[in-house]
């Protein structure tokens, strides 16, 4: 066993990010765009390539009506089907963020605000394949934003997947997960910090945040968006604040020295007058550190794709 404040050695986990701005309903023009963009990645040169929230249909969806000729099949829609012949080519794990349209039996009409009634048809949701090309698992995104609350039926907790090393135990959630959920009032000492701290419980090494996070407006003439990077670490406060900062049932969560690496990856551009951070980020926190290191981070308007090792 390493002594105290001795982080354990981990094998190197290479990462690639893709952020780009997608056309909102035309999938295979996204897709094929996608494609050009991993076209240069060669087998086993990655452990895991991410791609954004919803990234091949688009986001900015006004209700049910509107985006239900773009929800996909878990497993059989085009998504699920880029994914698994990416991870198959690249012998890596691939994640994406699609729509996915719920079984009859799931679909639910609601009241929300004012009265107004909705049709919950699908999920913002997230698929994940391994190595092989082989389904590994589908995650709901739990924490609605209110761009997805017209159309979407909440998802019921966070994902935690047990991987093979170097990615290990790995935490994948989607955007506004990052929150907390409604009508909860956060505050910078009590929270609720929803995902870190499920992380901080599941002793997780690698959280995945597939994102479509609107940009800040803050010091628009600034390559990155670095308001919206302050307020991502600042939402992961739990896993790097110091020991002395942290309730007592918090530092009893912290049996061991221990890293926890964030993978951020976001959407860019513009749709239907929403503008995106851009923005893509990795984050290493250090338990217990009293600060967490951003590594690296895209620009605001970047369209490409990143190959970061940690």
């Amino acid at each position: 066993m390493a002594p105290p404040g001795v982080h354990e050695m981990r094998p190197k986990l290479r990462v690639a990010v893709v952020q780009f701005t997608p056309k909102i309903g035309q999938v295979q023009e996204n897709i094929a765009k996608a494609s050009k963009l991993c076209s240069e990645l060669r087998p086993n040169s990655v452990d895991l390539v991410c791609f954004p929230e919803m990234i091949f249909t688009g986001y900015v969806f006004s209700d049910s009506k509107h985006i239900s000729p773009f929800l996909e099949e878990p497993m059989q829609g085009p998504t699920s089907r880029f994914c698994a012949e990416l991870a198959k080519r690249l012998h890596c794990y691939v994640m994406a963020g699609y729509p996915e349209r719920l079984a009859p039996h799931e679909v639910q009409t609601v009241t929300i605000e004012h009265g107004q009634t909705i049709q919950q048809v699908g999920a913002n949701s997230a698929v994940v394949y391994d190595p092989q090309g082989n389904f590994v698992g589908n995650y709901r995104k739990t924490n609605l934003f209110k761009t997805d609350m017209p159309w979407a039926r909440p998802g019921t907790g966070f994902m935690t997947l047990h991987l093979p090393p170097p990615l290990k135990t790995v935490c994948l959630g989607i955007c506004m997960d990052l929150n907390s959920q409604p009508p909860a009032e956060w505050s910078l000492v009590d929270g609720p910090y929803e995902i870190a701290d499920h992380c901080v419980e599941q002793n997780v090494d690698v959280l995945i945040l597939l994102n479509a996070w609107l940009d800040s407006g803050e010091e628009p003439d600034e390559q990155r968006d670095w308001h919206t990077l302050n307020y991502w670490a600042l939402r992961l406060r739990p896993l790097w604040v110091d020991h002395d900062k942290i309730s007592s049932d918090q530092q009893a969560l912290h049996v061991q020295a221990k890293e926890t690496v964030a993978i951020i990856c976001n959407r860019s551009g513009e749709e239907n007058g929403e503008t995106f951070a851009g923005t893509s980020a990795l984050f290493s926190l250090p338990w217990g550190s009293g600060r967490p290191r951003l590594l690296h981070a895209l620009g605001r308007h970047t369209e490409g794709i990143a190959i970061w090792v940690v």
